[in-house]
């Protein structure tokens, strides 16, 4: 059962890198994120 999370994880991780190609892409996604979660907050 582990070692399927694990797999899980990977694989979720590596379509979420796949999506934002670059570092400055990653940070837009995180930030976008973090403002989404801003306004469910309010």
């Amino acid at each position: 059962m582990k070692l399927k999370n694990y797999v899980l994880i990977a694989l979720c991780s590596l379509f979420a890198l796949a999506g934002c190609n670059t570092m400055q892409g990653l940070g837009a996604d995180i930030s976008a994120g973090g403002q989404a979660l801003e306004k469910a907050a309010q």
